[in-house]
């Protein structure tokens, strides 16, 4: 920890203040601070023998006014899903938590239940139906087509209803992600959107809309010319505009101005170039999107392009008014470019009640102190950083809870896991981290739930303050990997076609 945070003042020293000593002494002040309270949302109540216990991997989280709603996974299967989709919710502003699974999902959770497996969850609100929203993959041992996405509702995000289908029966999809249009002032106010991929048809794009509050969907449609890609978000502005950026030729993205009635051919945000992760852990430059409270929309990713070697993956961001024309890649300078910090997995929020150059902007991410480590010696950490200007400069970096061995984490197919995706969400003014932290086994027996901050970040208006006006792509960057094989989360049934992703050149 303390040659962790060594690394960072060294840096920030250079960046935001004169060098020498003073400076080099208010850099390491962080690391003598006492450790961020933190709030252990839920654990994984289940004991079935067929899956890892006990683990809670891949948070998604939403708030609306007081009331904030988290759900991930509960007891990770090795070869695709889990036990159940867990649930906490804060109806106070995240000062007190309730938790639970939801019911009507798989037989783990309750006998004569229709499915084996859950996975991949999601969380909305819809305050025109006054309804809580949970999206997830409904997996089968036997192979037999299921709905490709389900819908839990509840109206108090505590009492959960059984789930409702989306679409009809596939044998395929992925990578599911919910929203719903909150702008009272929007022609499609209350209409909701549901976003998948079919790996079985290469990763095909796939859509749905919702205008009841998720009790009926309407039919599956796809972006004009096709889109083929992974890990879409979408994100709604205020005039309606409804905006998905997915990772799949590069980051791209497709828009929708009817309302969801149709879909626009998919545009490039940009290249993608990034560093895998030492240890075998699970990762991929899946983008994370949000939107201020004038429709600016923010997307993030990890990537090297700064790097050199691309050695180490920053957290980047580019930014659009209209989902057509983006700005130019920049990085998030939470550690300098010739530092060993190794950044990835980012979960972003922006407050709605702030814009522009004013914008309250919150990234959640993990990282590894040294990025070539190895099994034995990667050391996982969460991290927190946050900008009161729109992304034009940013606070000195939070460290979030303990430092994790990669032995601590469930196995996958691909990997060991914390998620393929992480959250961040703001409430009255205060911007939560979701995140999993592992600690030790206890024998055989995992140690891993699902944590946040006690009582929320805010934007610091003191203090160092770190830029990377200047930064520049190293020349010939590119990715140290080719895209990732993605495997169905429905297991080893059927495995998907290869994405194209290009790299970027510079």
């Amino acid at each position: 920890m303390i040659r962790e945070f060594a690394g960072r003042c060294r840096s920030r020293a250079r960046a935001t203040i004169p060098a020498g000593l003073a400076a080099a002494l208010l850099c390491l002040a962080p690391a003598l601070k006492a450790q961020i309270p933190l709030v252990q949302l839920s654990t994984d109540p289940f004991t079935n023998t067929t899956s890892q216990h006990a683990t809670e991997v891949e948070p998604d989280s939403f708030a609306f006014g007081s009331t904030i709603v988290t759900t991930f996974q509960q007891g990770r299967f090795t070869d695709g899903g889990a036990s159940d989709i867990g649930w906490a919710t804060s109806l106070d502003g995240g000062a007190t938590w309730t938790h639970g699974s939801l019911p009507g999902v798989t037989t783990v959770q309750g006998q004569g239940n229709p499915y084996d497996r859950d996975s991949d969850p999601s969380v909305t609100y819809d305050p025109k139906h006054g309804e809580w929203l949970i999206s997830s993959l409904p997996l089968v041992n036997s192979g037999r087509e299921i709905p490709a996405v389900i819908v839990s509702r509840s109206t108090d995000g505590i009492n959960w209803d059984n789930p409702v289908s989306v679409t009809g029966n596939v044998s395929s999809s992925d990578k599911d992600w919910i929203v719903c249009d909150t702008w009272a002032g929007s022609p499609y106010y209350g209409n909701c959107y549901v976003e998948w991929d079919n790996p079985s048809s290469g990763d095909q794009i796939t859509m749905s809309t919702s205008t009841d509050g998720g009790a009926t969907w309407g039919p599956a449609l796809h972006p004009s010319g096709n889109g083929y890609g992974l890990g879409g978000q979408p994100v709604v502005q205020p005039n309606g505009t409804v905006v998905v950026p997915y990772e799949g030729s590069g980051i791209q993205e497709f828009t929708s101005t009817n309302g969801g009635a149709s879909w626009n051919k998919p545009v490039t945000v940009a290249n993608i170039s990034d560093h895998g992760e030492a240890g075998g852990l699970r990762s991929s430059p899946l983008p994370s999107a949000a939107v201020d409270g004038a429709g600016r929309i923010f997307v993030v990713w990890q990537d090297c392009r700064f790097r050199t070697g691309c050695a180490e993956n920053d957290i980047v961001l580019s930014t659009s008014f209209d989902g057509v024309t983006w700005t130019a890649v920049t990085r998030i300078p939470a550690d300098p470019t010739t530092s060993t910090v190794d950044h990835f997995i980012p979960g972003i929020d922006v407050d709605r009640t702030t814009s522009g150059r004013g914008a309250h902007v919150a990234v959640t991410y993990y990282q590894y102190t040294k990025s070539s480590c190895t099994v034995s010696t990667c050391q996982l950490g969460v991290s927190f950083i946050s900008s009161i200007n729109g992304g034009v400069t940013w606070s000195a970096p939070k460290h979030l809870g303990s430092v994790m061995q990669l032995g601590w984490l469930p196995s996958t197919t691909l990997g060991t896991m914390v998620g393929d995706y992480i959250s961040t969400s703001y409430v009255n003014g205060k911007a939560f981290g979701v995140f999993a932290e592992a600690k030790a086994k206890s024998g055989g027996t995992f140690n891993e739930s699902m944590y946040t901050t006690a009582s929320g970040l805010s934007a610091e208006e003191g203090g160092p303050t770190l830029s990377s006006a200047g930064d520049m792509p190293v020349p010939g960057a590119k990715s140290d990997h080719g895209p990732r094989k993605d495997q169905d989360e429905r297991g080893a049934h059927k495995p998907p076609a290869k994405r194209a992703r290009k790299v970027a050149k510079k």
